[in-house]
C-alpha cells in the first residue's frame, strides 16, 4: 500500500482485503501486504513483519478470490467454501498480550511473530462470521458508485448507506449530479 493510499473501512477485515484490489492491486508484494497487515489493523503496529514473502502473497490473494467468490454468489462455490475453511481451521490466530510501557499505559502486541497461517486463519474466521450471521450477511452492500465494485458493511442508521466512502465515490456522486442540475439548467 503506498503512502498516502487512504484505508478503506468495509466494517470487517475480510471485506477490506477484498477491497485490496480495487481499483488497482494494493498487496502485490510482500511490503505492500505487510503494510496492509498493519494498516487493516490485524497487528499492531511495528509488529515485525519481516518473513512476508511472495508465497504469503500468494496466499493472501487466493484467500481474497475465495471470500469474494462466496460473498457474491447465490449459492456458495464448494472448493471456496473448503479453501475457506481449511484456511481458518490451519492455525490459531495471533495471540495478543498487553504489556506495560515505561510510565506509560499498557499497550498491545502479539506474543509472537504471526505467521502468514495464523493471519489468513483470522481473515478466513472473519469471512465465516460474516457468512454465516444472517444479519451480517443482510447488511453486505456493493457500493452504488459508479464502476466501483466494493463492498462494505452497512451499519448505518436507517441501512442506507449508498456507497463504499463518502469522500471518494459519494464525493464523486454528488457532484455529477451536481453537474447534470447545471447542464439541465442552462437555456
Amino acid at each position: 500500500m503506498a503512502l498516502g493510499t487512504p484505508r478503506f473501512d468495509a466494517g470487517r477485515s475480510c471485506l477490506d482485503l477484498l477491497a485490496t484490489a480495487h481499483p488497482e492491486e494494493r498487496i502485490g508484494t510482500a511490503g505492500e501486504l505487510a503494510a496492509w497487515v498493519v494498516a487493516a489493523g490485524l497487528v499492531p503496529a511495528g509488529t515485525p513483519l519481516g518473513q512476508a514473502d511472495e508465497v504469503w502473497v500468494t496466499r493472501f490473494l487466493e484467500l481474497r478470490l475465495h471470500t469474494e467468490r462466496l460473498l457474491r454468489a447465490s449459492r456458495a462455490p464448494a472448493d471456496s467454501l473448503d479453501r475457506l475453511n481449511r484456511t481458518a481451521r490451519a492455525a490459531a490466530p495471533p495471540a495478543v498480550r498487553a504489556v506495560a510501557q515505561q510510565n506509560g499505559p499498557l499497550i498491545g502486541e502479539l506474543a509472537e511473530v504471526p505467521t502468514a497461517a495464523a493471519l489468513l486463519s483470522l481473515l478466513a474466521r472473519d469471512a465465516i462470521d460474516l457468512l454465516t450471521d444472517p444479519l451480517a450477511r443482510a447488511a453486505v452492500r456493493e457500493c452504488a458508485g459508479e464502476g466501483c465494485p466494493l463492498l462494505y458493511l452497512d451499519t448505518s442508521r436507517g441501512r442506507r448507506r449508498r456507497w463504499c466512502s463518502s469522500e471518494a465515490c459519494g464525493n464523486r456522486e454528488r457532484v455529477a449530479r451536481h453537474r447534470r442540475r447545471i447542464a439541465l439548467a442552462r437555456p
